[in-house]
């Protein structure tokens, strides 16, 4: 990944931080074909978006397949663990039309919000780990001990991935102590087409990539289109 795009995405996060909870984080325009203007994928597309806003906000997640070969297409959606139904709802919808603009004739393509994903592909990709779409988040300032707070982030975060990958939900957050008062906040989630195993090779496999993405920062997030991870120092994730 450039430093120009580490510099965006760690502006993203700044900007999520200052503005609100289901800000736009990123997106991929995929699959290698297009579709035209009344092309019957653009109709089973339409319905797989409506079908994943109502499947989606009273459980969490959706998914789905709309048509036939050659115009079928697949898609899920994700809301964050812990989001309100009515804060999903807005995500996915608006998920849905901001990825319409931004990727109006691809045949695939994902988009992340602060409170939730929204992927749709022409071949089936669901239950399978997704290693190709990812991107880092992270924090500008640095701790003042790295050695030892990677180690706690490292500690926590696989202490997140076995607990969210033996729920069903595929979802864990949690805190560690680290001294003087101070806690290490975290999350760890896959998306629910994942079996249990995949959910944890996935998450430990992101977990893996945290020198690489966000060595010694106060926070930081490695995103990927089945699964996520997010640390921080002070508490991110809602209790109500």
């Amino acid at each position: 990944m450039s430093s120009f795009s580490i510099y965006l995405l760690t502006l993203a996060l700044l900007l999520q931080t200052n503005y609100g909870a289901s800000s736009y984080l990123n997106h991929v325009c995929s699959g290698f074909e297009n579709f035209t203007t009344n092309d019957p994928y653009e109709s089973n597309l339409r319905k797989l978006m409506g079908n994943l806003y109502y499947q989606t906000p009273p459980v969490g997640f959706g998914l789905g397949l709309v048509g036939h070969y050659p115009y079928q297409t697949y898609g899920l959606a994700l809301c964050r663990g812990g989001v309100e139904a009515t804060d999903c709802r807005t995500c996915v919808n608006q998920a849905s039309a901001e990825i319409h603009k931004r990727c109006p004739y691809n045949k695939g393509a994902i988009i992340w919000y602060d409170n939730c994903l929204l992927k749709y592909l022409n071949t089936d990709f669901l239950g399978q780990i997704d290693n190709q779409n990812k991107f880092y988040l992270l924090k500008l300032r640095n701790v003042s001990e790295p050695t030892s707070f990677n180690q706690k982030t490292s500690e926590l975060l696989s202490l997140l991935a076995k607990e969210a990958s033996a729920t069903p939900k595929l979802y864990a957050d949690g805190e560690l102590e680290l001294g003087e008062s101070r806690k290490l906040y975290g999350l760890a989630q896959c998306t629910w087409d994942l079996s249990s195993s995949d959910c944890f090779e996935c998450l430990d496999g992101i977990i893996g990539e945290l020198p690489r993405c966000c060595d010694g920062k106060e926070g930081g997030r490695v995103v990927g289109g089945s699964c996520n991870i997010r640390y921080e120092i002070y508490p991110f994730v809602s209790t109500a």
